[in-house]
């Protein structure tokens, strides 16, 4: 028998019918109390907390719809089933308008009824689940919009909180995806910078040739096309903080202006002999390991310093799988009201799912499945079958088991490791590093592997020459 443990009231004038219902619900584990009329009923609910009433409709004293409305007005987390021997479709109709859950006919089939009080508990509590998430959001594990409860993000936010009013250099590292610029942000606007400007740059998204101009600015006639004065995005940080996304693309000639701007705080636009002095924090952020890049001098050594001062980490999503609801919540609360929609929640087995689900994209891609099942979803909480398939497809590999003379078990292995391969990629959008760390492999590995499937990357490129470096 099913431990269930949600206390139950029956309401009926009937003590036959009161009994049976008594009786079976009892046997399923609920806890069980009973009522004559509605007088008697409200006298109990003054007394105790109810999950559900289950009352008929023609009662003497006081009706079913009375009764209904009472239990609105003194327990409105209580949900209410409504039962009778008189069929009325004005009357289903107003009981639902007033709120209660389900309308069920006598003489009705136990399976029938069971079912129908198994869906409003689970609903019940899937809301409660719902709003201990809000509520969750809402104190201890929110630090503006990075949500998280686990260990790991919960050591972010004391860091933020720390860091925020020191006017020292911050590094923040992670995958992509992770948050790192909503963690800049936190910090920025936390100190004692807060209005002033935060300026972002990604450093991998602006063309090399165009850098230099565009962190420090240019005046009129410095090169063809520079037709009016433009001030730098170092100079519009000025008293205020600069992030420098991917910090560890910016070329090695910009490296070395960057460290005298972090050691002079001193600019000067191209084309100009003027000289000014900026006031500004920098956070910098980068996906790639840089202490790494510096011991293969593709990073200098003094700068890695320089703006490694505080370094905060930023776990992977699949690392604290614990923060994979509260921001599911995050998220649908998100979308629900920008694309004007009703979502209240997630089920538990969608959320199941996305808890097991391994996240290439961290968080970012969280956020996009759930923009999607929020856009898609006919129902008021997010169900499994509006999950992408990427998330609920079954992480194994079909084999072909008919077995001939020619079939040998290299020929096997070596098949199942190319639909590996390929389903990694695929789970990456083609990122191999990243398809890499999946498959528990190196990238050196990795490639060599792709060599001898003569496997492609997404532009078509052979990669038989860049794995015959190995």
């Amino acid at each position: 028998m099913e431990d269930n443990k949600n206390k139950i009231i029956v309401i009926d004038d009937e003590p036959g019918m009161r009994e049976f219902l008594e009786i079976m619900l009892q046997k399923d584990g609920y806890i069980v109390e009973t009522a004559s009329d509605g007088p008697e009923a409200m006298d109990k609910i003054d007394n105790a907390l109810f999950d559900l009433a289950i009352t008929d409709i023609q009662m003497p004293v006081m009706n079913g719809i009375e009764v209904l409305k009472k239990i609105n007005e003194k327990s409105p987390d209580t949900t209410v089933i409504m039962i009778t021997a008189y069929a009325s479709h004005e009357t289903a109709i107003e009981a639902m308008k007033l709120g209660a859950y389900d309308y069920i006919t006598k003489p009705f089939k136990i399976d029938e009824i069971k079912l129908v009080i198994k869906k409003a508990l689970d609903k019940k509590k899937l809301e409660r689940e719902n709003t201990r998430l809000r509520k969750e959001l809402e104190t201890q594990y929110g630090f503006g919009n990075i949500i998280g409860r686990s260990p790991s993000i919960v050591k972010v936010f004391e860091l933020i909180k720390r860091v925020a009013e020191l006017n020292v250099n911050v590094l923040i590292a992670g995958e992509s995806g992770t948050g790192k610029e909503l963690v800049a942000r936190a910090i920025h606007y936390s100190g004692s910078r807060h209005e002033n400007p935060f300026v972002p740059v990604n450093c991998g998204a602006i063309p090399e040739a165009l850098m230099e101009s565009e962190l420090f600015g240019y005046k009129r006639g410095a090169f063809t096309g520079a037709v009016a004065d433009k001030k730098g995005l170092f100079e519009e940080a000025h008293s205020g903080t600069i992030f420098l996304d991917e910090i560890g693309d910016l070329p090695l000639h910009l490296q070395v202006k960057l460290l005298r701007v972090i050691e002079d705080k001193k600019i000067r636009p191209l084309g100009s002999t003027v000289i000014s002095e900026v006031d500004i924090r920098i956070i910098a952020a980068t996906n790639k390991n840089l202490e790494e890049e510096v011991a293969e001098s593709k990073f200098r050594e003094d700068l890695f310093y320089r703006l490694n001062v505080i370094k905060i980490v930023l776990p992977p999503l699949r690392e604290r799988r614990i923060d994979v609801s509260p921001l599911a919540i995050h998220f649908i609360n998100k979308y629900s009201e920008e694309m004007v929609k009703d979502i209240r929640g997630i089920s538990p087995k969608a959320l199941e799912t996305l808890e097991n689900y391994h996240y290439p994209g961290n968080v970012r891609e969280l956020e996009n499945i759930i923009a999607r099942c929020v856009a898609l979803e006919n129902s008021n909480v997010i169900r499994q079958e509006t999950l992408p398939q990427l998330v609920t497809g079954k992480d194994h590999i079909d084999l072909d088991t008919s077995f001939s003379s020619s079939t040998s078990l290299d020929t096997l292995m070596s098949d199942v490791e190319r639909k590996m391969i390929e389903k990694a990629l695929r789970s990456t959008n083609g990122n191999k590093t990243e398809a890499a760390k999946l498959l528990g492999i190196t990238l050196r590995s990795l490639r060599y592997r792709l060599a001898k499937h003569e496997l492609y990357d997404e532009g078509g490129e052979d990669l038989m020459e860049e794995a015959g470096e190995l």
